[in-house]
């Protein structure tokens, strides 16, 4: 793990550079995005980002855990829970494999002429 995070102005920054937009309105546009996927996840839709991955929000039950310093039970209460799942390209490209992309459709065959 190399430790290092990326933060929401590095985001901006590389918004600001591949787009072209200005620094105001790259950090606006990922603002404008972070809240969209924020605001569907919290009315309890699942975002899915193509070739990236899902986030959704899972419901977990109650159940009991133990307290580890005194082995006593404690009851945990039902709680709400982001879950992501990474895209196979995003499993791949972490892992170093090659990335597998469907090959583009071909229109030289005869039945198009």
């Amino acid at each position: 793990m190399s430790g290092e995070t990326i933060t929401r102005s590095q985001l901006s920054e590389a918004v600001y550079q591949e787009v072209g937009l200005s620094r105001n309105e790259s950090a606006d546009l990922l603002e404008s995005v972070l809240t969209k996927i924020s605001n569907t996840l919290a009315g309890g839709e699942s975002v899915k980002i193509s070739s990236f991955g899902s986030f959704s929000v899972r419901s977990k039950g109650q159940r009991i855990g133990r307290n580890p310093k005194t082995g006593e039970e404690v009851p945990i209460l039902p709680r709400k829970v982001l879950v992501f799942r990474p895209s196979q390209v995003l499993k791949s490209k972490i892992s170093g494999l090659p990335v597998e992309q469907p090959s583009p459709p071909t229109f030289g065959s005869s039945e198009f002429e």
